[in-house]
């Protein structure tokens, strides 16, 4: 009778284990990358990938007092024509800083010439998967929290799933332990 009655459990977590699983793999993959760049902020920006590039103006440069906007534009046009203005000024004596459309500057010393072009290129994917690992609103809230209702579900129901030596009462009863072991650790170190 017991049997009969866990074989039934096992039956019902089955279904729910497996179609749980595929209906949230998507949500999984989402927090899955996202969560893998966010773990590596330091190192990598989710949002754009900058691109650092130093090189040398040739020729006269005008001096500080007659750069205005078109010839802050001839001189941007050297170095990326694509590039779009928006603003510029001088943080310092013949040093030029100007401020490029979607967050790109170039920073420009006029007396040596030395230029730096930090230009910007947007990262969609990865930068939309972020913002969504970040919560961005009360509907994602409730979606969110479901995903985490429905993976206490596939964990619980996966539980039960293997009988024998295989199943809770023997090695997975040892992982499913070493696996809480390992936060309670990091939690205590």
């Amino acid at each position: 009778m017991a049997t009969t009655a866990m074989n039934r459990v096992r039956r019902v977590c089955r279904q729910v284990h497996r179609h749980l699983s595929y209906f949230f793999t998507g949500m999984l993959a989402v927090y899955a990358l996202s969560g893998i760049a966010l773990n590596h902020k330091a190192t990598f920006n989710t949002n754009y990938r900058v691109e650092r590039i130093e090189t040398r103006l040739d020729g006269h440069l005008p001096p500080a007092s007659a750069m205005d906007r078109e010839a802050v534009c001839c001189l941007l046009a050297r170095i990326d024509p694509q590039a779009g203005y928006v603003k510029h000024y001088f943080p310092e004596a013949g040093q030029l800083r100007v401020f490029l459309r979607g967050g790109s500057n170039l920073w420009v010393d006029l007396g040596t010439g030395q230029a730096v072009y930090e230009r910007l290129t947007p990262r969609p994917v990865i930068s939309a998967l972020a913002r969504l690992h970040y919560n961005p609103g009360r509907w994602w809230t409730a979606w969110a929290d479901a995903f985490g209702i429905g993976l206490l579900l596939i964990a619980l129901s996966g539980i039960v799933l293997l009988k024998g030596r295989s199943g809770l009462w023997g090695i997975g009863g040892v992982e499913l332990l070493a696996g809480i072991a390992v936060p309670l650790l990091f939690l205590l170190m």
